[in-house]
């Protein structure tokens, strides 16, 4: 099969159409043929080696972390596809790999696409889904008359997150640059900040919760928005000691988050907030939530550029300068 694959961490590492062997499935996974895989900020982070504490690949790695596609064979255990369905998805991240023809991906991970979707749009949405859908109704937990701020509505995330708060009743401000605007408020937004000519932080006042997509500089000053106890989830910036806790990394790893997420350690303590790093799991389940509200019409993703799969390289240093307006999305099959 055909696969886009890097041969060494590093940010000038190029992706490089390679031939691999079919991938083996175990007796609960499915073999997916990929139509479609978006690209998402962690691709290239896993690429640079800024994940490595984290996550271990091994080389040559084929790239990329959602898709939708085909079923075209099941494990002997699989209950709940059957060859030939329409399914969309997030492998587990020890099984990335969307950039190739062929997917294996456990039954878990996987969800039905959403009846009204091509298999582009589709591919848009699992990884930026799942984030969002956890971070609100997991770590933030959201409530209906809340506020939040939601950090670059015009991106990836931003413009599924803005939909997500809206049907769950929030009071939505977001930062976007000046052609943005129109993309966010049509998403819903309640309050827009041109980022370039306000500081969003002058602006806004006794907010519940923050989304943080962008780290470094916006989320340091994201703690002065919130009320005393607000939370900020943030997918960008740092783990922290309580993430390593809470996912049993050892002492080692601990210490070492404990020491690199000082500053916004001490940004809680003299806000009286709550950080909390998000490292989203996959989910077929939620997958099957998201679907129900994109089929009611409620959320639809927003797709800037569509590359083919042998293009994943410029795809990736396009979503890199920032400019993308939704998701980027390798078309890897062209659909009938």
């Amino acid at each position: 099969m055909k696969a886009m694959t890097i041969k060494q961490y590093g940010k000038h590492t190029p992706l490089e159409l390679t031939e691999l062997p079919y991938p083996e499935i175990g007796e609960h996974d499915v073999l997916v043929e990929v139509y479609a895989a978006s690209i998402n900020p962690i691709d290239f982070k896993i690429r640079d080696g800024k994940v490595k504490m984290l996550l271990s690949y091994q080389m040559p790695l084929v790239l990329g972390n959602d898709f939708s596609g085909k079923v075209i064979q099941t494990g002997s255990k699989v209950r709940k596809f059957q060859v030939g369905d329409e399914v969309y998805g997030r492998p587990r991240k020890d099984r990335i790999g969307t950039f190739a023809e062929l997917l294996s991906v456990h039954e878990d991970d996987v969800s039905l696409k959403p009846d009204n979707l091509s298999f582009v749009e589709a591919a848009s949405l699992p990884l930026v889904g799942l984030t969002t859908w956890q971070a609100f109704h997991e770590v933030l937990k959201l409530k209906r008359g809340q506020k939040i701020l939601i950090h670059a509505g015009a991106g990836g995330v931003g413009t599924f997150a803005i939909q997500l708060a809206k049907e769950m009743g929030a009071y939505v401000a977001t930062t976007a640059s000046e052609e943005g605007y129109t993309l966010v408020t049509a998403l819903g937004a309640d309050k827009v900040i041109n980022y370039k000519e306000e500081p969003f932080e002058e602006v806004l006042q006794e907010y519940d919760a923050v989304f943080d997509t962008l780290g470094g500089d916006s989320l340091n000053r994201s703690s002065q928005v919130l009320k005393p106890h607000g939370k900020i989830v943030s997918v960008s910036a740092v783990p922290n000691g309580r993430f390593a806790v809470e996912n049993r990394l050892g002492m080692i790893k601990r210490i070492i988050f404990s020491l690199v997420s000082r500053n916004i350690t001490a940004l809680e303590k003299k806000f009286n907030v709550d950080y909390h790093f998000l490292f989203m799991k996959p989910s077929g389940d939620q997958l099957e939530s998201i679907k129900e509200l994109v089929e009611q019409g409620t959320i639809r993703p927003v797709i800037d550029k569509v590359f083919p799969l042998e293009e994943a390289q410029k795809a990736i240093q396009y979503v890199e300068t920032g400019r993308a307006k939704g998701k980027v999305v390798l078309e890897v099959k062209k659909s009938l």
